[in-house]
């Protein structure tokens, strides 16, 4: 088996936080990327991979470069599909419907979205296509999220016990090779 260290950072903070931001792109304040390169630091990454949304590409592209590397874009670590609610604050959704979505996503996604399952299916795909070596992903929470459930198991009340604010920072010690991947939580910094 393969070990090696995956670290996933949250976007910074955007423009206009606190939207449920899927598939919606935000211009991430210049706070947010200098706050992702210090949370990047002197973590030991030879590889930088990033969703294809500006948000996380702004961070990765600074990051990257200080590091003489490029960066490797690849969609499927976006975040989840919100549909129609895509783009809107929690206060402008049915409080009903979105305390269904919370409790179980999976049976209650959002309208025209993306079920809970699919997300946690194509973040292991997007886990399971890197090389195995140190690795730095720019991603999203509900991703990072995604990531701890399929590779830990995680229930939803177990992952929203986890703390994912802009800039937060998740390390992994994975091991691939097998019939699926395992991980020993590393880190946890806000």
């Amino acid at each position: 088996m393969a070990e090696f260290l995956l670290h996933l950072l949250r976007h910074g903070a955007p423009e206009t936080p606190g939207l449920l931001m899927g598939r919606t792109d935000g211009i991430p304040t210049p706070e947010g990327i200098a706050l992702c390169a210090e949370q990047a630091g002197d973590l030991p990454f030879d590889q930088v991979v990033s969703s294809d949304l500006l948000r996380t590409r702004s961070a990765a592209q600074v990051i990257a470069a200080a590091r003489g590397l490029a960066v490797t874009i690849d969609s499927r670590w976006r975040e989840l599909d919100f549909g129609r609610w895509d783009g809107l604050a929690p206060g402008q959704i049915d409080p009903q419907a979105l305390d269904h979505f919370r409790s179980d996503p999976d049976a209650h996604p959002a309208p025209d979205g993306e079920c809970w399952s699919a997300l946690v299916l194509r973040a292991m795909e997007a886990l399971s296509a890197l090389p195995p070596r140190p690795t730095l992903v720019l991603t999203h929470a509900g991703t990072m999220r995604a990531v701890l459930a399929g590779l830990f198991g995680f229930t939803q009340d177990q992952l929203w016990g986890f703390d994912l604010p802009y800039s937060a920072l998740l390390s992994l010690r994975v091991w691939t090779g097998g019939d699926r991947p395992y991980a020993q939580i590393a880190g946890l910094w806000p």
